[in-house]
């Protein structure tokens, strides 16, 4: 089915005061122009900044005296001895830190920082990773990246923060920033956002885009209060098909794409459009700076300033299965991994061509059989027969199967998955990979130790049939709308509706925020019924949010799919 997918969608931001200053130059004639008698500017600059390149295009042409507090911090060896008990000796896993950016430093360095601001006879800039919280500033500015960009970093060859290993395993390297460099990241940022003068979008250090922080926070407090999306973006994987090549309108010449990340507030950005341009920023600022506006009082409560929904595609069309899986139960992911809540999830069936999922243990299965072969298997011995052990039922367009956290389970070749999850991003543990080597060419990380200790051994064939396999229950079946919960299980906390309607129907948020896709029909449009925003155009498998404080809108077809019926598929929080 081709669409008019949307890679690249913008939030048009109205009310605006300066705009967008655009360039290094215009950025370094705006300084030395509005701020020529300030003694003390500071950068703060996010973990992964290409200094080289920060320093050529932006800080020598500044030509003020500069301190760069990276070259303070703790050097390389004593860090890495720091961070060891939270990276561990795993490729993908370590713990969740609490560290704080004064922890990086000695404490010597960090007063020498401090002495040099409060002595400086003339203007200096301090940049860096923690500028800002050590020295007091006559003009803050921000540098922030996109979490996709420093991904693409680590894979071109980027070392992590203050670290030489430019060949580092990448997996390894987006593990210590998943869990110390952002974590810590973002603490910075919740402190020094409300005390910033300028917001820079960092994303190319050689050609800075800047907007004040009252422009910035207009953009945040506008978006909260409208229909958004996310900017998308797609990986290619051992096991990936073809499906979003034809329906995104991607690459042909590329070989598969596996994932696609539309749905991710941690890992997305939006492009917010001031005029007839736009900054890159990350989507969780939002949750940082107004969470109860976009997740909902209730949810803001039980989840603080985390988005608990996660979208994103699973493509196996002409590909091959994803690896045979399990997540961790609550109480594992807390005690082992420091994180407050698990990757409960499900796979909301998009398309299929005979293909299907594996998901649960059949009934004749014995537990130590599986043990044993899935042990032979990890040493290389056997390939794991699957089929003997697991359930395997072929799948249609509109299924929708859960899978609380302790199931096995994983989708199959030829089939296109929406998968609809909670967010606690790479708790994945593999039990089987098919005997596959990843696109790095080393051996995928297989976990059976600590899978072995989450997988629930009584969900079997009748458990799954009667309460995993489209526990579909209609909530309204009128002339104008079916409404159907397709699920998740009482044991996840979200809940998703699937709506199937020919004209324009209304909805409410239910307390939560909603992250939403038009799952069947060309295209539909978002109003508000008291026009409190703009009206808002989807096409087919673009993910959207509606803000909690939107409260109510109406969706109907538009342009060539009016008179059609179109489907959508709503996920909330259940409050």
């Amino acid at each position: 089915m081709k669409t008019t997918f949307n890679k690249y969608p913008k939030t048009t931001i109205e009310d605006f005061d300066t705009g967008i200053i655009k360039g290094n130059d215009s950025i370094i004639s705006l300084l030395k122009t509005k701020y020529k008698h300030a003694r003390i500017i500071v950068l703060e600059c996010y973990p992964g900044t290409d200094y080289e390149t920060l320093a050529r295009t932006f800080i020598k042409p500044l030509k003020l005296k500069s301190l760069f507090v990276d070259q303070l911090a703790y050097d390389e060896k004593t860090l890495d001895a720091k961070l060891a008990d939270h990276l561990t000796d795993d490729r993908v896993f370590g713990r969740m830190s609490q560290y704080q950016i004064e922890e990086f430093y000695p404490s010597k360095n960090i007063d020498y920082i401090k002495k040099t601001a409060q002595e400086t006879t003339e203007p200096i800039i301090i940049y860096g990773f923690g500028a800002s919280r050590f020295v007091r500033a006559d003009v803050t500015l921000y540098l922030d990246l996109a979490r996709w960009n420093i991904k693409n970093r680590y894979r071109n060859g980027m070392p992590n923060w203050q670290s030489t290993q430019k060949d580092l395993d990448t997996l390894k390297k987006e593990k210590r920033g998943f869990f110390v460099e952002w974590r810590v990241a973002d603490r910075i940022k919740k402190t020094t956002f409300p005390h910033m003068d300028y917001y820079i979008d960092g994303n190319d250090e050689a050609a800075l885009k800047m907007v004040t922080k009252s422009d910035y926070f207009a953009a945040l407090e506008e978006t909260v209060n409208k229909p958004f999306s996310m900017v998308p973006f797609f990986d290619p994987g051992v096991w990936g098909g073809q499906w979003m090549k034809e329906v995104c309108n991607l690459d042909k010449n590329k070989e598969n794409y596996a994932w696609s990340f539309n749905g991710i507030v941690e890992e997305n950005a939006m492009y917010y459009a001031f005029g007839d341009d736009y900054i890159e920023s990350p989507t969780i600022n939002l949750v940082f700076f107004k969470p109860v506006q976009l997740l909902g009082d209730k949810v803001h409560a039980r989840f603080g300033t985390e988005f608990p929904i996660r979208f994103d595609f699973l493509d196996t069309m002409d590909g091959g299965n994803l690896s045979l899986q399990v997540h961790p139960l609550t109480e594992y992911i807390q005690q082992t991994f420091g994180m407050a809540y698990t990757q409960d999830e499900s796979y909301y069936i998009l398309d299929s061509k005979k293909g299907g999922v594996y998901i649960g243990l059949k009934d004749d299965a014995k537990k130590e059989d599986v043990i044993r072969d899935l042990r032979r298997a990890e040493n290389g011995e056997i390939d794991f027969p699957a089929e003997s052990y697991i359930n395997y039922y072929e799948s249609k367009p509109h299924d929708h199967i859960s899978i609380p956290a302790g199931t096995i389970h994983c989708s199959a070749t030829n089939t296109m998955v929406l998968e609809i999850s909670a967010t606690p991003y790479i708790f994945t543990f593999k039990m089987w990979d098919w005997g596959r080597l990843g696109l790095d060419g080393l051996p995928r990380p297989i976990h059976l130790d600590h899978a072995l200790q989450n997988v629930v051994w009584d969900r079997r064939t009748d458990f799954v049939e009667k309460e995993l396999l489209n526990p579909f229950k209609v909530i309204q079946d009128t002339p104008k709308v079916k409404e159907i919960h397709t699920g998740l299980h009482h044991r996840q906390f979200i809940e998703t509706r699937r709506h199937e309607h020919k004209e324009k129907i209304m909805h409410e948020t239910h307390d939560s925020v909603n992250m939403m896709m038009l799952v069947e029909g060309e295209r539909a449009i978002i109003e508000s019924p008291t026009k409190a925003f703009a009206p808002f155009v989807v096409n087919y498998a673009e993910t959207f949010i509606i803000p909690e404080g939107v409260k109510s809108f109406t969706i109907a077809p538009y342009a060539q799919s009016v008179g059609k019926t179109i489907k959508t598929i709503k996920a909330f929080v259940r409050t």
